[in-house]
């Protein structure tokens, strides 16, 4: 899903861009503030649920931030005998998870679904192709699941999904470079043996649950 441009002039500023140490402080840097802004914008609620519609101001805070590598460079491992890395940034006090994703050339995902969560997905480094697919029914008979589109997002650029738009599948569809993804997930994936996602065969239908809760870092530290 395409996420429009927003003005500017809209987005609320925060505090968290200008330091307010009294003594000896090393400035943040944009990506540190994102992070921050992102947990000033879920604040005390229990994260953007499936009935509440203001996911705006939190794609608007991914689109605003401009990808320097040198600032999200330490949680980007890269593992060339896996499609793709996922690394724990932050925990948004609670109410999402943040990660930093690294995809092999050629490599993807499977199709899957995002539980209850909302997912927003900012492209740091690269490309990212995402396969949107319909929502299968809720019966037991097998049916290949049904293509939705087809979208390529460039650097910068902010995609946004959840389980009322459908499924989908993201690729690096380079066959030379990484590629590199921010993702916040609100509410957060929940710790337990039932945690994570379903990911869904696309000829049957058929789905799995998948255990999301294994990172390959935390925090810029591998596990």
């Amino acid at each position: 899903m395409v996420v429009p441009d927003a003005s500017l002039d809209t987005l609320e500023e925060t505090s968290v861009d200008k330091c307010t140490c009294s003594g000896v402080c090393k400035r943040k840097t944009d990506f540190d503030n994102l992070v921050e802004k992102i947990r000033l914008a879920l604040g005390p609620s229990a994260g953007i649920d499936s009935d509440e519609a203001n996911c705006e101001h939190l794609i608007n805070l991914m689109r605003r931030y401009v990808s320097k590598e040198s600032e999200w460079l330490k949680y980007a491992f890269v593992d060339t005998t896996r499609n793709y890395t996922r690394n724990f940034v932050d925990h948004g006090n609670g109410k999402a998870n943040l990660l930093v994703l690294v995809w092999n050339p050629g490599k993807g995902s499977l199709i899957h679904d995002h539980a209850d969560s909302h997912c927003i997905m900012k492209i740091l480094k690269g490309s990212l192709v995402e396969t949107l697919f319909d929502m299968p029914e809720s019966d037991d008979e097998a049916k290949p699941l049904k293509h939705k589109s087809f979208t390529i997002y460039g650097e910068n650029e902010v995609a946004y999904i959840s389980n009322k738009i459908g499924l989908h599948k993201i690729s690096n569809d380079d066959p030379d470079e990484i590629a590199v993804s921010l993702h916040l997930y609100t509410p957060p994936w929940r710790e337990g043996e039932k945690t994570g996602c379903y990911c869904f065969a696309p000829t049957t239908g058929k789905k799995t649950l998948v255990n999301m809760s294994n990172y390959y870092s935390v925090h810029g530290k591998k596990n």
